[in-house]
């Protein structure tokens, strides 16, 4: 099987580019598409520009988890709302997003990882998740696993998965069916800047005008904000996933160990991935970040391998240009699709690993096997937040390989924020000025 998304043949969102809209979304991820279906919603004339293919990236690349637990305790509530929402959009779209409760496992190989959980759990409880522990006989029962290693885990029945490449497509198709316009292959250059605010935005195809935009560029959009003299300090790191050929449905929950992740699929395989494993290319973003990126890196809780140079292309490559005139060809141009290659090793290692924990399963056989670019910050929470210096524009970036699950909240938000309403959230967490007003960065939890 090939990687559904490819930047060949004809696109399917070819909408007309207005003169003027009252919102233009750049990114047709989740987040952007979620963003474009509450506007239309509300009643904005809202435009969603894709420098590629709806879900191209990320969005399609990820473990299709839909969790609240393990998440930071101020992305909890927001993670709540999106799983309210799910169902919805499920049923809206006709059962099609797979989206299912099969419930989340942490599980613990040592009484110390158990403590970990057990920390979480109790600052998480009063927010109102339904996560507890599990000892090691419950964990075997829960997995079916004979031979567990595990010594215990931290279980959220509540969670769900959906289907990534199937799901944020027909969201799109969703938010079309309501009066949103998406324009596929048509990147956004640059905003209009008038009299210090948003006036619209440059894109190849031409100018729209408009006064409030939100960009959820993911592993683009720290490169959209350098341009216009915005820099925060994202990063992307690559992110191997596979799914499996159909095996026997012995396993019905996500669950994820200190090197494999797994969760069930509707085409009756199992998506696989390793857990907390990244890959760091370098460029010169890696190296302005560094100071910013140490304390994170002394914590020891993340799995991070340095790469050599940035792939050609790659935001963070070193020919990558940082600057460009309205009438140039960007960068977003000439890669449509960031599609990098996974790391062969990880598939081999992680269909051993699923072979050994279910030997019932008998040959676990290789369907697919992808990469994503996950757009990261180095507190492991987003952004989502007005930009000071550019008036008009609001930012939803920095996912941390967590939007998937989260997305149609954060689009309600945006979409919410672009009109002047209460996002019904505490978003100080995640605000922009936090990496130049002298905060201490507090990283989020990785458990």
């Amino acid at each position: 099987m090939i990687f559904p998304f490819r930047d060949e043949g004809p696109v399917e969102h070819d909408g007309p580019l207005p003169e003027a809209c009252d919102l233009a979304v750049i990114g047709g991820g989740v987040i952007g598409i979620s963003t474009a279906l509450y506007a239309a919603r509300a009643g904005l004339n809202v435009v969603l520009l894709e420098k590629g293919r709806v879900a191209a990236e990320q969005s399609s690349r990820n473990w299709g988890w839909i969790r609240v637990q393990g998440r930071d305790m101020a992305e909890i509530p927001i993670a709540l709302e999106a799983q309210d929402l799910w169902p919805q959009l499920d049923a809206e779209c006709g059962g099609r997003l797979g989206v299912t409760q099969v419930g989340v496992s942490y599980l613990a190989r040592s009484d110390k990882e158990m403590a970990g959980f057990a920390g979480w759990l109790e600052e998480a409880k009063p927010l109102g998740v339904s996560s507890h522990l599990l000892d090691a006989d419950e964990t075997k029962t829960l997995l079916g696993a004979e031979h567990s290693p595990w010594v215990g885990a931290l279980h959220t029945p509540t969670d769900m998965k959906g289907e990534p490449w199937v799901a944020v497509p027909e969201l799109a198709r969703l938010a079309v069916s309501e009066g949103a316009t998406i324009r596929e292959r048509c990147a956004v250059r640059g905003l209009d800047m008038q009299g210090g605010q948003v006036a619209g935005v440059v894109t190849e195809k031409g100018r729209i005008a408009c006064a409030q935009v939100v960009l959820a560029g993911g592993a683009w959009s720290s490169l959209f904000l350098r341009r216009h003299g915005v820099r925060i300090p994202q990063l992307s790191v690559r992110s191997t996933a596979m799914a499996t050929e159909r095996l026997p449905q012995g396993v019905n929950t996500a669950a994820v160990d200190d090197a494999l992740a797994f969760r069930p699929r509707d085409d009756g395989g199992y998506t696989l991935a390793p857990a907390g494993f990244a890959e760091l290319f370098i460029g010169p973003d890696a190296f302005r970040g560094l100071k910013t990126y140490l304390p994170l890196a002394f914590t020891g809780d993340f799995d991070v391998h340095l790469r050599a140079l940035a792939p050609a292309g790659y935001p963070d490559a070193w020919g990558t240009p940082r600057r460009w005139g309205d009438g140039d060809e960007t960068p977003f141009e000439r890669m449509r699709i960031l599609s990098p290659e996974p790391n062969a090793a990880k598939v081999a290692e992680m269909r051993r690993r699923f072979g050994q924990h279910f030997p019932q399963m008998g040959e676990v056989r290789l369907q697919a096997a992808w990469a994503g670019m996950i757009d990261v910050m180095p507190d492991v929470v987003p952004v989502v937040d007005r930009v000071p210096e550019l008036p008009g524009l609001i930012a939803v970036t920095g996912m941390c390989g967590h939007g998937f699950g989260i997305g149609p909240a954060f689009g309600r938000i945006a979409a919410d924020m672009a009109q002047g309403r209460d996002p019904c959230h505490d978003l100080s967490r995640f605000r922009i000025t936090r990496f130049s007003d002298g905060s201490k960065l507090i990283p989020g939890p990785n458990i």
